[in-house]
């Protein structure tokens, strides 16, 4: 009967581990770059959901500055449960998987939640200002507040995830 040596074992099973590592690395940075672009078709290239005045907002252009004030109205002069679910829920959940996805993507954001958090928030940031600079959509900070929560929320997912990753002996490397 043939057998491996112990010691080439070793080398061959580390081998698998960093081609299998490699293989998944990638795939979670293609799914990051993947969900970027949606995100970017999405908010500024998609469905309108009639929220914006068009040419006939102010300048052309409809926005709000005022935190909260959005969701304020949303919540109070919705006539059913439905459209704030949809708005305000869709918003959070939205940026979660930026929260997830970039640190895991971006080795450098690991550490901190808060940068990961403040990444998502300039991202949103940037997605608002193009909806006001490129197109007739509502620019809105709530949208940003909305976005960076849910960016918070993934982040901390991400952190849980890799913590118990680090319990569990089976799974390290």
């Amino acid at each position: 009967m043939f057998q491996i040596h112990p010691q080439k074992k070793d080398q061959l099973t580390k081998r698998t581990k960093s081609r299998r590592q490699i293989k998944l690395k990638t795939l979670l940075l293609i799914s990051f770059f993947v969900y970027l672009t949606l995100v970017i078709y999405v908010t500024l290239f998609a469905w309108n959901y009639g929220a914006s005045l068009g040419p006939v907002g102010p300048g052309g252009r409809n926005y709000n500055f005022i935190p909260f004030r959005s969701i304020y109205r949303i919540a109070v002069y919705s006539p059913t449960i439905i459209d704030p679910l949809k708005i305000l829920v869709g918003n959070v959940i939205l940026f979660m998987p930026f929260g997830f996805l970039a640190p895991i993507a971006l080795k450098k954001l690991r550490k901190s939640i808060f940068s990961t958090t403040v990444l998502a928030m300039f991202f949103s940031i940037a997605i608002e200002s193009s909806q006001f600079l490129f197109t007739y959509r509502v620019s809105n900070i709530d949208d940003v507040i909305l976005n960076t929560l849910g960016a918070f929320i993934g982040a901390i997912l991400v952190k849980l995830c890799f913590w118990i990753n680090s319990k569990i002996i089976y799974f390290q490397t």
